[in-house]
């Protein structure tokens, strides 16, 4: 297995130290400590400016390293749904790796899973069961 990029390293680490309580709690501190400093600077437009743009890199990097980590857990996810499907006996294989087909054929898929719960409803409705393999 090959190891993880440095970035891949960086960002899994840096999502999981930033999401931490006291990180969230640090920069509330930091926050308020501008707010207090407002009066000793007058509220000047550097005063605001040192806040706006500290927010505004720290939110522009955070997005990618979110986006990062979360295109990853997505990925794993869609692999362990995948496996499930092909270890299932009577499973069909050709929902395998569905996140990657076209619009339309999505849509077709969804369609014929919703008519299957739509019936299923129906049969709980009547006092069926809904359980089972609903394909011949």
């Amino acid at each position: 297995m090959q190891d993880a990029s440095w970035y891949s390293r960086f960002a899994k680490a840096s999502a999981r130290f930033c999401g931490r309580p006291r990180v969230f709690t640090v920069a509330v501190g930091l926050i308020a400590l501008w707010l207090v400093t407002g009066p000793l600077f007058g509220f000047s437009d550097t005063w605001q400016l040192v806040i706006n743009t500290s927010t505004t890199i720290i939110t522009f990097l955070m997005v990618f390293l979110i986006q990062n980590t979360q295109n990853r857990d997505t990925e794993a996810v869609q692999i362990k749904l995948d496996e499930l499907i092909r270890a299932t006996q009577g499973a069909h294989n050709a929902l395998l790796d569905l996140e990657d087909i076209e619009d339309k054929k999505l849509d077709a898929f969804r369609s014929r899973y919703r008519a299957l719960a739509a019936a299923a409803r129906a049969d709980l409705d009547h006092g069926n069961e809904d359980t089972g393999t609903p394909d011949p």
